[in-house]
């Protein structure tokens, strides 16, 4: 039996050495550091299938090249999947399969930590010993204690920051379009978006990249929030309409701002950039603000997880090639 082909894209060291052998017999890699992009297509030729991650680009014109390359499967190392036109995959009978759930554990546990820099300012009083400078001015935070926080999406990561929170003696808020039963017998109380935003000092993000939810966070949903509300967002940079939530960190209305995502971190994000100058005008403006913390999409990044992107992407592709799939990890099984 021949082996399956594999080309995989926007490969880190930290990935071929996840990757590195021992591999199944019936699967071959070729790595690519580079994002796969119309630019890139014309590398799939040759290949059987594509291994990709979220910031390559999967359009229409990428999926047709992969079709006249005779590319039958597409591996998402990642669960969401708004990077790829799915239905044009579905046309051309491209399978797309997924890992819908590598450690929810990771991210909710890494918003957690946002929330935590954010308010007490350990990452700004650690540089500050580190230089001698031992004054407490400029780093007073705030109780967690009897504040009350609101988790927006419920899946398998939202659910996972509701005992984290209630941990600290938090009151958890809780929206959902699919209300889950274990949501509520951790703790969490359902509400309308709209009660969410106005009684939550704490809102975090949790749910994905749709074109319903695009830019749900705008000026119309920061100006239901309280002064001073600290937004986090662990899950697609989309979510957030930056230009208003800086409008909005400039006003003082969001007093603190903790992302592990952007809209634009394609070109950004899993590189070093350090001897560069960064062009995006509306990142560097983030930056600027002493109130806002940026992590480069590594909500993810534990040794639990990775161990777990690798097992089940080998394992779709073997599903793949003995047409055994799991329905679980296939994008237009759920569609």
């Amino acid at each position: 039996m021949s082996s399956l082909n594999i080309a995989f894209f926007s490969a880190t060291k930290t990935d071929k050495n996840n990757f590195s052998p021992p591999l199944p017999t019936e699967i071959t890699l070729h790595f690519f550091e580079e994002h796969l992009t119309p630019k890139t297509k014309n590398l799939t030729q040759g290949y059987d299938a594509v291994c990709v991650f979220v910031n390559d680009q999967l359009n229409a014109e990428v999926i047709n090249a992969l079709h006249q390359s005779n590319i039958r499967l597409i591996l998402l190392r990642c669960a969401g999947f708004n990077n790829v036109d799915i239905k044009k995959a579905f046309d051309l009978g491209i399978t797309v399969l997924r890992v819908p759930s590598y450690s929810p554990m990771a991210v909710a546990e890494h918003a957690a930590a946002l929330m935590l820099t954010l308010n007490r300012k350990t990452h700004k009083a650690y540089n500050r010993v580190r230089e001698g400078n031992f004054s407490l001015e400029g780093l007073m935070g705030f109780d967690l204690f009897s504040k009350t926080a609101g988790i927006i999406g419920t899946g398998r990561i939202g659910r996972q920051l509701i005992p984290i929170l209630k941990g600290f003696g938090m009151e958890v808020l809780a929206y959902d379009p699919n209300p889950s039963t274990e949501a509520e017998k951790l703790g969490a109380r359902y509400v309308s978006l709209e009660t969410l935003y106005q009684q939550s000092q704490i809102i975090s993000l949790h749910l994905p990249l749709l074109p319903e939810t695009q830019h749900m966070i705008n000026a119309r949903a920061i100006a239901q929030m309280p002064q001073g509300v600290m937004l986090i967002n662990t899950s697609r940079g989309g979510l957030l309409d930056t230009p208003a939530v800086i409008n909005a960190l400039k006003k003082r209305h969001i007093g603190y701002l903790g992302i592990d995502v952007y809209e634009q971190e394609e070109n950004l994000f899993f590189e070093d950039h350090s001897e560069e100058i960064i062009e995006d005008d509306v990142f560097e403006r983030l930056t600027t603000f002493p109130n806002v913390l940026i992590t480069a999409h590594q909500a993810f990044f534990t040794q639990e997880a990775m161990t777990h992107i690798r097992e089940t992407t080998l394992q779709n592709a073997l599903d793949f090639k003995h047409q055994h799939i799991n329905p679980v990890n296939c994008v237009q099984c759920e569609s």
